[in-house]
């Protein structure tokens, strides 16, 4: 849901907020083979989290990993993080390697900017995390609150496009201009006495509030990098759409291209899309997705 100082003035970099969802994740199964076999959606990319983990922790490779569903890659929902993650919670209860999620992730270099899919992957809830300083190995969780259960996200997906990663991502926080370190310290101030206790408090329109202006600010600051607040064009259209019929806590997940929205229930968050649906009928490449907060971590089962 945004990032909080991109300035670094007091040493630490990022700082991010999230939430865990549950309707849009990644499963996975291993069990023992004769011979290495992945299979599933986002299988290439498994196949190198599978790599680059048996290397790390020196056990065997020989082992079908059949993947179930998986999260889409490059539309900023953290799925590099969540296949690095389950792989590797996988293989820890699979060779019963004693390892913490935190220990999975370092082997994997994730969190080298949000600590969000770490920190959601570990509690699941509503996650911030406190960026990265000088010595920082992962980002550690400065607070998790759970999301009220009634609370529902619209994501609206964008299939023309993929937000920035890899080296591309890289340069373009190097190109990046300097964010005000006032306006990092407004966003601190407004997501600790705000955000934070709006959630607390499970009142959704102050807290779509927060939310609303963090993404405002760190999108203007992306702009240039991106074409604009909103990676697709489209998406803002559709985002724009719902703020008018009352959706908050208006945004772009990480470099997008997908947009989110937040309603208080699940009536409401039916209704909104299927009048998107019908609204954004002529744009094939448009979907929408009612999703709901997961209040617990990644889980394993061992049979």
């Amino acid at each position: 849901m945004g990032f909080i100082d991109l300035s670094g003035s007091l040493g630490r970099h990022f700082g991010s907020i999230g939430v865990a969802l549950n309707e849009i994740s990644t499963r996975l199964t291993i069990t023992h083979a004769e011979q290495r076999s992945v299979s599933g959606p986002c299988a290439q990319r498994a196949e190198k989290c599978l790599t680059l983990l048996a290397d790390a922790l020196h056990v065997s490779d020989q082992l079908n990993i059949s993947i179930e569903s998986a999260i889409p890659e490059h539309v900023g929902l953290g799925s590099g993080t969540q296949m690095s993650l389950a792989i590797g919670l996988g293989l820890n209860a699979y060779y019963n390697l004693g390892l913490s999620i935190r220990d999975i992730a370092a082997l994997t270099d994730r969190g080298r900017r949000s600590g969000i899919g770490i920190g959601v992957f570990e509690q699941g809830g509503l996650v911030v995390d406190g960026g990265r300083g000088e010595h920082t190995v992962t980002p550690p969780v400065l607070s998790r609150l759970p999301v009220p259960e009634d609370w529902r996200f619209i994501l609206v997906f964008d299939e023309r496009g993929q937000g920035l990663h890899g080296q591309q991502e890289v340069q373009a926080f190097k190109a990046l201009p300097t964010f005000s370190h006032l306006e990092a310290a407004r966003l601190c101030y407004l997501l600790l006495m705000q955000g934070l206790p709006a959630v607390a408090e499970q009142n959704l329109q102050q807290f779509g509030d927060t939310i609303s202006q963090l993404q405002k600010s760190v999108g203007e600051h992306f702009a240039t990098a991106q074409g604009g607040v909103f990676a697709s064009a489209e998406v803002a259209k559709a985002i724009h759409w719902f703020a008018q019929q009352g959706a908050v806590a208006i945004g772009q997940t990480s470099w997008g291209p997908t947009g989110f929205c937040a309603v208080a229930n699940q009536h409401l968050a039916e209704r909104l899309v299927a009048e998107a649906g019908a609204k954004f009928s002529d744009n094939d490449k448009l979907s929408f997705v009612v999703a709901s907060a997961r209040n617990e971590g990644g889980s394993v089962l061992k049979v």
